[in-house]
């Protein structure tokens, strides 16, 4: 077996499948939100494969290094690179998204940096290959049972991944597990083999919807219109910048350029952005609008007082009034340890 394969995915639902009377038919796992990753060892070489099939190799070197110090000679691995953030004081460390995106840098010294200072880890939660096997004509549970003899003796770098047959467990994962980053629960049918490309699994996502003022956009680089539309809640006497809406039709991108600019604050007025870390060159600037807009967006969860991903779109609020926008509306997970969660103290 040899790069790139296609890993296997997963469809939404809106809740955790149950486990029918009698036999159990799914195996519950939390959902960790970082990269997707395929990683091939044979021998002395290490290949990492984004889902997509690009190459991540060159961007976590203490990955690599961990994997030919952690695992079996020959073997393939599909799991989730992710980077604890450091603890805060507020309840223990959790997983940092940004922290990970900046590891996908062009400059080979800016990710050597970050790998000592930031080491990633990969999370482990199937075993396609060991050795001469081919395991992905094996059901899930046996697989999941190969997967934690064959890497019983991994770490720091790579973890396996904590799972249940337990459907109350799973709920509890999916409540608690949220406050150290993870974003919810996948459940994998039992007698399942491995089908690469293909929606085999469950996730289930945390889903919230927050009441915004638009506060800007910025005009697309490639087409005529907006390419994103600057979000923002109000924290005492200021709004603060939580996230923007990207996703839009070609014709919605003209439409709202034609709606918000005559919501202008001035003709020449634009707001400097913060610095691309990719092109210090690239003007980040955008356009501030009269805040009189409220937008309805859905979005998983919250990264400091931002949102963690781009929210999506719902529906305009004309009925609303801007300034009752404010960031104590979002709901707030509790604080739980990422410690935890890869140990496997606690939430059983």
């Amino acid at each position: 077996m040899r790069p790139p394969v296609e890993p296997m995915l997963s469809r939404a639902a809106d809740r955790v499948p149950a486990q029918p009377d009698g036999e159990p038919a799914w195996l519950y796992e939390p959902k960790w939100d970082g990269f997707r990753c395929l990683l091939f060892r044979d021998g002395d070489e290490v290949v990492l494969g984004s889902r997509g099939g690009k190459p991540l190799t060159r961007y976590f070197p203490e990955v690599v290094a961990g994997a030919l110090a952690e695992l079996p000679a020959r073997c393939v691995v599909d799991g989730e690179l992710v980077v604890p953030g450091r603890d805060d004081g507020a309840g223990g460390d959790r997983l940092d998204w940004e922290l990970l995106s900046q590891r996908v840098h062009p400059a080979a010294s800016r990710v050597e940096t970050l790998s000592r200072e930031q080491p990633a880890l990969l999370v482990a939660f199937d075993l396609l290959a060991v050795g001469d096997e081919d395991l992905t004509g094996e059901p899930t549970v046996r697989r999941r049972k190969r997967l934690a003899r064959e890497l019983s003796g991994s770490g720091p770098v790579v973890r396996v991944t904590r799972a249940t047959l337990a459907e109350d467990v799973a709920a509890r994962w999916f409540a608690l597990f949220e406050g150290a980053g993870l974003d919810g629960v996948v459940a994998k049918p039992l007698d399942a083999p491995y089908a690469p490309g293909q929606r085999v699994m469950t996730k289930v996502k945390h889903r919230r919807t927050a009441e915004c003022v638009v506060v800007g956009y910025r005009e697309h680089r490639s087409l005529p219109g907006v390419g994103s539309v600057l979000l923002g809640l109000r924290v005492g006497e200021e709004v603060r910048g939580v996230g923007a809406v990207t996703a839009f039709t070609t014709a919605r991108r003209a439409e709202l350029l034609a709606e918000l600019s005559a919501l202008r604050l001035g003709e020449d007025v634009r707001t400097t952005g913060e610095p691309n870390r990719w092109n210090a060159r690239r003007d980040t600037s955008w356009v501030p609008v009269r805040q009189e807009l409220v937008w309805e967006v859905e979005y998983d969860q919250l990264e400091g007082s931002r949102f963690r991903h781009s929210p999506r779109f719902l529906r305009a609020r004309p009925d609303r009034d801007p300034a009752g926008c404010a960031l104590d509306q979002l709901d707030v997970p509790a604080r739980y340890s990422l410690a935890d969660v890869l140990t496997g103290a606690g939430a059983r």
